[in-house]
């Protein structure tokens, strides 16, 4: 595999989440080398929803071109791809197609009225790459722990949620659903107002709370992985929790502020976690924010 080509994935991963790549990169090759294809890929779909202005591919040509992988060129996340594939054959195209169903979904639904909707929208987008990242970080496909990927996957991106509130409704979106600010007393025009007070803490509680279980349930089973591949998931998970105690720290003001995890606390966390994994000691210091 061209070389050039995957450090073009790594550089995408690398600005576009530092806390994924900061918690992936001491993975061993090709395990690291595939979740920045991954990365790549989903940031690619998710641009062609979010920004397509700045896409090479509308989200539709990518699913096409997705679809005839074999063929597909033009882009160098083909042969990416491609590579991907021939190198983890448990690896499925389902996860990936189903990936392309919920950014479709963006272009459709904009407002969610139930949780069980959102929890449904938080599988497509992103419980799906926990069932992309299974057989990468394993040594078969995942199926025994696949709901434990899946519900990291959700948990993290309510997390998304709950951070993303102010920029979501720029774009006229709305992702809290309907029935939990109904629970609070908390109105739609409230949440146009970007009124932040005891009710909507409340919302962001409850979220939270779903965040966190979701959480809990995808760290279980964590002893089933290879080593460097449970401290990777791990430190993800920590690193995204917290983004929830930075919320906190702004008043939980997610309409005017951005809430971001300082390198200086993903330090002391990587200190944390790596002390439980004293084999990968040297491998863990890589992964250190420069």
């Amino acid at each position: 595999m061209n070389e050039a080509i995957l450090s073009r994935c790594e550089e995408l991963m690398q600005k576009g989440s530092s806390s994924f790549y900061q918690a992936f990169r001491g993975l061993p090759s090709p395990r690291r080398e595939a979740v920045y294809v991954i990365y790549a890929f989903c940031r690619m779909i998710d641009d062609s929803v979010d920004e397509p202005e700045h896409s090479p591919y509308t989200i539709h040509e990518i699913h096409d071109l997705f679809d005839q992988l074999d063929d597909a060129e033009g882009h160098f996340i083909w042969p990416a791809l491609r590579w991907l594939f021939s190198s983890f054959p448990h690896l499925d195209k389902g996860p990936f197609f189903r990936q392309m169903e919920g950014q479709l979904t963006d272009l459709k639904v904009t407002h969610y009225t139930t949780m069980q909707e959102l929890e449904h929208y938080c599988y497509l987008v992103a419980g799906t790459v926990g069932e992309m990242l299974l057989p990468v970080l394993r040594d078969d496909n995942g199926a025994e722990v696949a709901m434990n990927g899946i519900a990291l996957g959700k948990g993290m991106q309510i997390v998304n949620i709950i951070r993303d509130v102010g920029e979501d409704r720029a774009r006229v979106r709305r992702y809290v659903p309907l029935e939990i600010m109904e629970k609070h007393g908390y109105t739609e025009q409230d949440f146009e107002d970007g009124v932040v007070d005891e009710r909507f803490i409340a919302i962001v509680h409850e979220l939270k709370a779903a965040a966190l279980n979701w959480f809990r349930i995808g760290m279980d089973r964590l002893d089933t992985y290879p080593t460097e591949s449970a401290f990777s998931i791990e430190l993800a998970a920590a690193f995204y929790s917290t983004i929830l105690h930075a919320v906190e720290r702004n008043d939980y003001d997610v309409y005017t502020k951005r809430a971001y995890v300082s390198d200086e606390l993903k330090l002391e966390m990587l200190g944390a976690i790596v002390k439980r994994y004293p084999m990968l000691a040297y491998q863990a210091s890589r992964t250190a924010v420069s």
